[in-house]
C-alpha cells in the first residue's frame, strides 16, 4: 500500500498532468498558429508560401519547447538534453546543409520576389516559365513542355533574367542584303510591311536600320516589341515577312564574293 501511495499514484497524476500539458500546450501552439497565419495573410505583402514556410517552422519549434517542458516536469534534466537536442541539430545541419541552404534560398526567393509562379525567366541554367515556388527547390516548365526541378540555392546564387516582369520586350532580328542591295529602299519596304504584323506593342514601332557591314554586304536590324506571351508569334511572323518582302521586292541573295587565286610566279 505504501508502493502504491507513495510511487505510483505521484507518478500516474504526473503522468496525467504531462498528458495535459500535452493537449493544452499543442491546443495552445495549434490557436497562436492559427491567429499568425491570419494576421500574415492580412497584411498582403508575404507570399502564400512564405507564410506556409514561417507557421510551420514556428509551429515546429514551440513543439520542441514544449517536450523539453513536459520533459523536465517529469524530473528529466533538460540542461543535458538540450545540449544533446543542440549538438543533434549541429550534425544533422552538417549533413543537409545543402537542404538547409535551398530552404533558406527559397525563403529569400518569397521575400524578394526577383519572379512569380508563371513568369518566363532563366536562372539556374535553365529557361522558361515558373510553375511552382517550393520550400527547397522551383519547378520550371521549358518551352519544349519539359518539367525542369532546380534547387532553390542553385536559382538565388544564379544570375535570374524575368522577362515577363515588363510589358514588352524586343525581337532581334536580323535581315542580310546583298552588296548591291540599296539599303534604303530595303529599309523603306520592311518598315511599311512590318506594320502587318499581328500583336505587336501598341504605340511601339519596329526598328529597322543598318547594322553593319560584312564580307556579303549591308546587315540590317529588323527590331519588332511585343509582350512576352506573343514573342514567337511575332518573332516567327517577322522572319518570314523578311524573306517574302525582300524576295518579291527584287532583292538578290546576298552571296560570298568570289576569291581569285594569286598568278602563278
Amino acid at each position: 500500500m505504501s508502493i502504491l501511495t507513495g510511487i505510483v499514484l505521484p507518478f500516474l497524476f504526473k503522468l496525467v498532468g504531462g498528458v495535459a500539458i500535452w493537449v493544452v500546450g499543442g491546443w495552445l501552439i495549434n490557436f497562436a498558429m492559427k491567429l499568425m497565419r491570419r494576421a500574415l495573410a492580412s497584411s498582403g505583402n508575404l507570399d502564400p508560401s512564405l507564410i506556409v514556410y514561417l507557421v510551420n517552422f514556428l509551429a515546429a519549434l514551440l513543439r520542441v519547447i514544449l517536450v523539453v517542458s513536459i520533459l523536465g516536469y517529469f524530473g528529466v534534466q533538460t540542461a543535458s538534453f538540450a545540449a544533446l537536442l543542440a549538438g543533434a541539430g549541429l550534425a544533422i545541419g552538417a549533413a543537409w546543409s545543402g537542404m538547409l541552404g535551398n530552404f533558406a534560398a527559397g525563403v529569400f526567393l518569397m521575400i524578394n520576389r526577383p519572379f512569380s509562379v508563371g513568369d518566363f525567366i532563366t536562372g539556374g541554367g535553365v529557361t522558361g516559365t515558373v510553375e511552382e515556388i517550393d520550400m527547397f527547390v522551383t519547378i520550371v516548365r521549358s518551352p519544349d513542355n519539359v518539367r525542369l526541378i532546380v534547387p532553390n540555392g542553385k536559382m538565388f546564387g544564379d544570375t535570374i533574367e524575368n522577362f515577363s516582369v515588363n510589358p514588352y520586350r524586343r525581337v532581334e532580328l536580323l535581315a542580310q542584303l546583298d552588296n548591291s542591295a540599296d539599303v534604303g529602299l530595303a529599309v523603306t519596304v520592311l518598315r511599311e510591311a512590318i506594320r502587318k504584323v499581328p500583336n505587336q506593342y501598341p504605340g511601339k514601332p519596329a526598328d529597322i536600320e543598318l547594322l553593319e557591314f560584312n564580307e556579303r554586304g549591308p546587315k540590317l536590324a529588323v527590331r519588332p516589341y511585343t509582350n512576352n506571351e506573343h514573342y514567337w508569334q511575332v518573332y516567327f511572323d517577322t522572319n518570314r515577312l523578311i524573306a517574302d518582302v525582300l524576295t518579291k521586292a527584287g532583292f538578290p541573295v546576298p552571296r560570298l564574293p568570289v576569291q581569285l587565286g594569286s598568278a602563278a610566279p
